[in-house]
């Protein structure tokens, strides 16, 4: 076993002996010096240290600190009461230090007390529990940042590792400090009851053990105590400072000396400032002037002196620009601009640049920002700007949209050509087949020539930037939930406590965060559901909020509140909903197959019966839409999700509504019933 080893356990066996084993007084009074140094060494420490996981055995070495301090407190007391002395250290303190005054004494004592107990210990116990809260809350942001770097190769395997281990040392560190501190605090009041114990004790011990006169005893006792009590809060005032300076500290290039006096001598200017203001207060004031004066001019002249120190350091930098410039290009953090991703990118062929050249006729920025105008009325979402650019790789008349840096649609245009959709799905006239890149329909481009005789058909006739512009409004539409991120969600939140504040209050932070807000919008979104009516949305999140954190079963209720809205979004103006209902059978198939968790509740159902259900669904779907009508499906409000959850991948432009989603006055006609035979 190692010295250090054996140093360390020896401590804290001595710690114990301490307990139950009487010293002798030189003894204790070289440990009570010992225990001042390590106070004053720990606290010398703290200053000079960069970041507080340079000092990570910190709470580790105040417990053993504090304990070493009572372990003290419990010896002296033992000697005081037992045999009236306790060492020179403490008789010292007693009468030297305070003037040989009790009262004094017992005035300084309970100063100490108070600085270390209301000041510092409860400030560093305040910090400790909120630098830990937030600590562990950044943790999963760190670990994605990490990641993020990784994958982008900025950072190699090794320095991921130990940027990991640090984050987890760090939330381990102030997770740890926020225990510790309440030690500080303990102690604090230990050392208040200690001192009752000796002072009261040891004038009855006086008084009917060794007869002295009550006035002698108190003399000889309090003098005693108040040495005893002082010469222990000393160090514990010091590693009380010592916690405050720990959990307060940000990590930086110095230590907390350079970083002092290079903050609070940054502007030099108000030096002087100062400097007037002091020698004034001499001036106009009864006070001395021989106090103000020099401290005045201590003050301008040290602002004199660093207002002079900027030009040199200026000059040096201005002459290493080049350099550092260079540098900068060197290093892995001048690729970190390439990380970014735009929210949503329109790329196009050099074809179809006279689309987005003002000069040569094109709007389609305009027919953008009418389209965000159109999504922020329609969805209740603000559309993020779209970034137009040409991409010389792409085919000269070929364009596609990107969200989040991901292709999700692509298309291709004619530009002296019209798009040409047949009604009936038979064709009249001459063009290039092609597929309509929104819905998917059989379509020609059509000359301009033949485009009369189209329309005299009865062809839906569309040109390029409309093509296009609707193109990117179904799409942005059905993709809109993965546009609603967190940051867009507060500017929401934020766009409502303007004129609900109260509302708002009773949602967020508590009971939910900002991110459980987000899931729920977004689960809205992804539906086709607007989310314009936030007050009612979260009118619905502040009564079920509370009982409920589950983002799935909140969404729901949120549905069924919007029962209105949703109703006249499928009704329009007709007062009969032709719908496809559920049947009962299927229903409590769902129901049964729903497995309920602790972190929520999901469908797991038997590969065959979903297939069945599938089936089932698709040959009713496709039997509505033969007759022209537009398919909904309609079960009840306890299966609503699953159903969805069920039938979103192979048929996501089919709405599911339930029963509470409807309005009284709206006649449901059910055109047929997906069953299993």
């Amino acid at each position: 076993m190692k010295f250090k080893d054996i140093a360390v356990l020896s401590s804290v066996i001595l710690i114990v002996a301490m307990l139950v084993i009487p010293f002798p007084t030189w003894l204790l009074s070289l440990l009570i010096i010992t225990n001042i140094s390590l106070a004053l060494l720990v606290l010398l420490t703290s200053m000079n240290m960069q970041e507080p996981l340079q000092f990570s055995i910190f709470p580790s070495l105040l417990l053993l600190l504090t304990l070493f301090r009572l372990g003290l407190n419990v010896s002296t007391t033992r000697s005081i009461l037992s045999k009236g002395d306790a060492g020179g250290v403490v008789e010292t303190f007693g009468t030297f230090v305070v003037g040989g005054n009790v009262l004094v004494g017992l005035v300084v004592f309970f100063i100490l007390i108070i600085i270390q107990f209301i000041v510092i210990t409860k400030g560093a116990e305040r910090v400790s529990e909120v630098a830990a809260r937030f600590t562990l809350d950044a943790m999963p942001g760190k670990q994605m940042s990490i990641d993020a770097d990784l994958n982008a190769g900025m950072i190699s395997d090794h320095e991921a590792r130990e940027r990991r281990d640090k984050v987890s040392r760090e939330s381990d560190f102030y997770g740890a400090m926020d225990g510790a501190s309440k030690f500080v605090k303990g102690d604090a009041i230990a050392g208040i009851i200690i001192v009752l114990i000796n002072l009261l004790f040891g004038i009855i011990i006086g008084m009917l053990q060794q007869g002295l006169p009550v006035g002698e005893a108190a003399l000889k006792y309090s003098m005693l105590t108040v040495g005893d009590g002082i010469v222990s809060q000393i160090p514990a005032l010091l590693i009380s400072t010592a916690t405050g300076i720990v959990v307060t500290r940000a990590a930086s290039d110095g230590n907390l000396g350079t970083d002092i006096v290079g903050q609070l001598f940054a502007y030099p200017k108000l030096l002087y400032i100062a400097a007037a203001t002091i020698f004034l207060l001499g001036l106009t004031t009864p006070i001395n002037d021989i106090l103000t004066i020099p401290i005045a001019a201590s003050l301008a002249i040290g602002g004199y002196v660093l207002s002079r120190v900027p030009s040199g350091t200026e000059e040096e930098l201005l002459m290493n620009t080049d350099e550092t410039e260079a540098d900068e290009m060197k290093s892995p953090e001048s690729v970190i601009n390439l990380l970014n991703v735009d929210a949503i990118e329109f790329e196009f062929g050099y074809g179809l640049i006279p689309l987005a050249d003002v000069n040569q006729g094109g709007d389609l920025l305009d027919r953008i920002v009418m389209i965000r105008r159109q999504l922020a009325l329609e969805l209740g979402i603000v559309i993020p700007v779209v970034r137009i650019r040409d991409n010389i790789q792409l085919e000269p008349n070929a364009y596609r949209l990107k969200i989040k840096g991901n292709e999700m649609a692509r298309g291709e245009l004619l530009l002296d050509h019209y798009l040409a959709m047949s009604p009936g799905g038979e064709d009249f006239i001459e063009g290039i087949d092609t597929i309509e890149p929104s819905f998917g329909l059989p379509a020609k481009w059509i000359t301009e020539e033949v485009k009369e005789q189209a329309e005299i058909f009865g062809y839906t006739v569309v040109d390029p930037p409309s093509v296009v512009s609707t193109h990117i409004t179904e799409v942005l539409k059905t993709n809109a939930y993965e546009l609603l991120g967190r940051q867009e969600t507060k500017q929401l939140i934020d766009h409502v406590q303007e004129s609900y504040p109260i509302l708002v209050e009773e949602v967020t932070p508590n009971p939910l965060s900002v991110g459980e807000v987000q899931k729920v919008l977004a689960k809205l979104l992804k539906e086709s559901v607007s989310i314009r009516n936030l007050p009612i949305i979260f009118e619905t999140l502040a009564d079920y909020g509370k009982m409920s954190t589950d983002t799935d079963l909140l969404a729901e209720y949120v549905r069924q509140a919007l029962a209105r809205q949703i109703t006249n979004q499928y009704a329009d103006e007709s007062t009969t909903l032709k719908v496809i209902t559920v049947s009962g059978k299927i229903e409590k198939l769902i129901a049964d197959s729903v497995q309920q968790t602790e972190h929520g509740n999901y469908l797991s159902m038997d590969p065959g019966d979903s297939q069945a259900i599938l089936e089932a669904a698709a040959a009713q779907i496709e039997q509505q839409s033969l007759m022209q009508q537009v398919p909904i499906l309609l079960c009840s409000p306890a299966v609503r999700m699953y159903v969805r959850q069920l039938t979103e991948r192979y048929f996501p432009q089919v709405p599911v509504l339930s029963y509470n989603e409807l309005e009284a006055n709206v006649e449901v006609q059910s055109t047929g019933v997906v069953n299993l035979e």
